[in-house]
């Protein structure tokens, strides 16, 4: 398969899967073009040991995690002027700061409930595409799925109640 072809193939794939992690669509933009030109770069490299989406959205997780270790060093002064004064407003933010405590309680997770989860929520595969990635059946993919998710919902929990 061409280079092109992978591109046209998967792109989609990759794009939705950044969006659902970074909520910001120029920010998918961004992230799945340079997951593609990272891919470019290292196609020769790419054993085949795994699905190639799997391959990219590995990728792409990674450019969206050197993505977010810049964001934390920059300090956006001037959007600070710019924050309207609402109710919808302090929702949607409340709703990002707990995505974003999910994101990093997630890093805790053991494999393979991270990488499912991460497939599940951020790319939304079906539980049958997520078994056929791991060679199991897509029981085990709901299930490892819902573990997943009852592991970071502790951890949510016990934050909670160090607070």
């Amino acid at each position: 398969m061409s280079f092109e072809d992978i591109y046209n193939t998967y792109f989609a794939d990759v794009y939705r899967f950044i969006l659902r992690m970074s909520g910001d669509a120029g920010v998918a933009e961004d992230i799945t073009c340079d997951t593609f030109f990272r891919a470019m770069r290292s196609i020769d490299s790419f054993r085949g040991d795994c699905d190639t989406r799997v391959w990219l959205c590995q990728i792409a997780k990674n450019c969206y995690f050197s993505y977010k270790k810049r964001q934390k060093r920059t300090v956006a002064i001037d959007e600070a002027d710019n924050i309207p004064d609402t109710k919808s407003v302090e929702d949607d933010v409340a709703g990002r700061i707990e995505a974003e405590r999910i994101k990093m309680l997630l890093h805790a997770v053991p494999e393979p409930y991270k990488e499912v989860f991460m497939w599940r929520v951020y790319a939304e595969l079906s539980f049958k595409q997520i078994g056929r990635i791991f060679g199991k059946t897509d029981n085990w993919a709901c299930v490892t799925y819902h573990r997943a998710k009852l592991m970071i919902k502790e951890r949510l929990e016990e934050e909670d109640g160090e607070k």
